[in-house]
């Protein structure tokens, strides 16, 4: 008699869910590397960040496919230069964003791209939101509302308008990749990284004087965070819905004043660490129920999701 085992490890969803909360936990880093940055401007950090996540994501790719490594590349066809293009716009997008509006309005912007993303799914893909996938995203956004009361201003409306375009562009990578699943996307962010280099090299030529602090947190931003985020993405991305992929993505607005207040004692509101609270509990919630889920699944019980 073969030996029954309720291990969810090895189940795809539970695995791609448990990908997506350290994909997360991983880039809500990002505004403190950002807070920490001296004298740099926005285009300045895009050309280092780019170059780092370009290394980085090429170095991976050639330690997995070795002499394959361009024919891997050239798979991605058109969407995986689409979703490249998408992912690029993205990134400059949100730098713009966030050094010419408020980090509440671009935070608050952006937390809409689960719920655009699922439209777009619905639309595209003609993937169904769960019960348990809706009720997230509704607990989720309450908590996001709740963390944003005390801290949406009237912003720049360019840095506003960059925030919806970030939101946007990062929708439509999600619904790219998702589409295209069975295929490798990982090259989309070596695509996507060459865009930025090209665009902030113009934009910036011959100045590029930043201080060594600056450059070091731009390779830790691109190289680490960004390009170890990104990957993670794009794997769990063959096994959750489109929607689900970005909703994980909460946890980085839920997380990131709070790194910020421990790291350099910018002391978040009440209500961004009752909202953030909110926001962990709804994610953390969802994924434990798919755990047990699947736990039920493999010992043969009927699930009730």
């Amino acid at each position: 008699m073969p030996h029954a085992t309720t291990s969810v490890s090895t189940d795809p969803r539970a695995v791609a869910m448990l990908l997506m909360v350290v994909s997360s936990v991983c880039i809500s880093f990002g505004g403190l590397v950002l807070r920490s940055m001296e004298t740099s401007d926005a285009w300045q950090i895009n050309f280092f960040r780019a170059l780092a996540l370009l290394a980085a994501i090429s170095l991976i790719m050639i330690l997995r496919h070795r002499d394959r490594t361009l024919a891997e590349v050239r798979k991605i066809g058109a969407p995986g230069l689409l979703g490249g293009a998408c992912l690029a716009l993205a990134g400059m997008a949100f730098l713009q964003a966030i050094t010419n509006t408020t980090v509440a309005n671009t935070l608050f912007t952006l937390s809409a791209i689960p719920f655009i993303t699922a439209a777009l799914a619905w639309l595209l893909l003609r993937e169904p939101l769960g019960r348990a996938t809706l009720a997230t995203m509704v607990a989720a956004a309450i908590g996001v509302g709740v963390m944003m009361i005390e801290g949406v201003g009237v912003g720049s409306s360019y840095g506003n308008l960059m925030a919806l375009v970030t939101a946007i562009c990062f929708s439509g990578f999600a619904i790219i990749v998702r589409r295209n699943r069975q295929i490798d996307m990982l090259p989309t962010l070596i695509v996507s990284g060459v865009i930025i280099l090209i665009v902030s090299g113009v934009w910036r030529w011959g100045r590029f004087d930043l201080s060594t602090q600056d450059i070091l947190l731009c390779f830790l931003l691109g190289g680490v965070l960004s390009g170890f985020a990104n990957a993670l993405f794009v794997a769990a991305s063959r096994h959750l819905a489109a929607a689900e992929l970005t909703l994980f993505m909460l946890l980085e607005f839920a997380l990131g004043p709070i790194w910020v207040w421990l790291f350099v004692n910018e002391i978040p509101t009440e209500l961004t660490l009752v909202g953030g609270a909110i926001v962990i509990f709804a994610v953390a919630l969802r994924a434990v129920l798919e755990l047990r889920s699947s736990s039920r699944l493999k010992r043969g019980r009927p699930s009730p999701m």
